[in-house]
């Protein structure tokens, strides 16, 4: 067998977005030159349920091409107040809406059947953070709830549910962000909170889905200075490393949330994110917009893997989880007679 090459294991470690609703030189650059392993779809890519499986339908044509493995093709569908999906697709009030299991299962049968009628393979959903009744938490209007026990329970069910109809999970944003009341999306927000606090309340959601096999875990963009007080969740070593695959035994693919948020930027370069991303064991590095930072940062994963052994046998264990990720969910699955490390 030969080695794999630099440009596809670098290139799995990216999901990215797009502009414009059909397959165009945009996506075949991103797919063919960067070998990215995933995109993810936006409002500003969607139009009727034929468009979008047309698009998803060629993307994943341009990746077989090419002989690379299968996209993860991932979009926003939690219901309420985040569905990119509008009609004739299925409107769910959303997560605080819940009243009980049969509603989180009919949330996640409808949605799974719906999104995979199309070609999407992965919703970032469900977020388990907890609100607290007591502040105006940013996540009041998409958690389920602020009892650790109901909001474990209610995506228990829902991942349960939609991965056994073949749609990926992510479970989001760890280790939680629903005691923040500043947005990420604009800013970075702290929380002079530890460990032992989280392990009490905030992570419990997050133990029953790793209990629970969850195909994902997205990362927030909010520093935990009792825990990382340089790195947000998304860039920490402590958090993903430390806490998340080390105490918690989480060997599931990691994510950062979208590093086009203003949380990262301008506070940190794209190749300064990327370097941390990789030295933290996360997997994947979720950049949502068009734009140069997405060649860079697979210039930037292309050059530490070739430069630091350390980095290329974490490359080597990240590439590994996401090809038998690809492997578990995904028809047409992926050989190829290299040595996948």
């Amino acid at each position: 067998m030969t080695a794999l090459p630099i440009e596809i294991l670098a290139g799995q470690r990216l999901m990215v977005g797009f502009d414009g609703t059909d397959f165009n030189a945009d996506l075949k650059f991103l797919i063919t030159e960067l070998k990215v392993g995933g995109i993810i779809l936006f409002s500003r890519n969607l139009g009727r349920p034929e468009q979008i499986t047309q698009l998803c339908r060629d993307c994943q044509a341009a990746a077989a091409e090419q002989g690379l493995p299968p996209l993860f093709v991932a979009i926003d569908q939690e219901g309420g107040q985040v569905a990119r999906l509008k009609p004739p697709f299925t409107q769910f009030p959303g997560n605080p809406a819940m009243s009980g299991e049969q509603e989180a299962m009919e949330f996640a049968r409808v949605t799974a059947a719906e999104l995979k009628q199309i070609g999407v393979n992965m919703d970032m959903a469900p977020v388990l953070d907890i609100a607290p009744p007591d502040i105006d938490s940013i996540m009041a209007g998409r958690a389920f709830g602020s009892d650790p026990q109901w909001v474990a329970s209610m995506g228990r069910i829902v991942i349960e549910h939609l991965q056994h109809r073949g749609m990926m999970a992510v479970a989001k944003h760890f280790p939680g962000i629903g005691r923040t009341v500043l947005d990420s999306h604009h800013t970075l927000p702290d929380l002079e909170i530890d460990e032992k606090t989280l392990q009490a309340s905030d992570l419990i959601p997050f133990k029953t889905a790793i209990a629970n096999q969850v195909a994902g875990i997205m990362l927030s963009h909010i520093r935990y200075k009792g825990i990382d007080p340089v790195w947000p969740a998304s860039l920490s070593p402590a958090i993903t490393a430390d806490l998340l695959r080390g105490r918690m035994g989480y060997d599931g693919v990691v994510m950062t949330d979208d590093l086009d948020m203003g949380a990262i930027k301008p506070s940190y370069d794209i190749c300064t994110a990327i370097g941390q991303i990789l030295s933290a064991d996360v997997d994947i590095a979720l950049i949502c917009h068009k734009g140069p930072d997405i060649e860079a940062a697979a210039g930037t994963i292309r050059r530490t893997l070739n430069d630091d052994p350390t980095i290329k046998r974490m490359g080597g264990r990240s590439f590994k989880r996401i090809i038998g990720l690809k492997r578990a969910f995904l028809s047409g699955r992926w050989t190829s007679g290299y040595d996948l490390i």
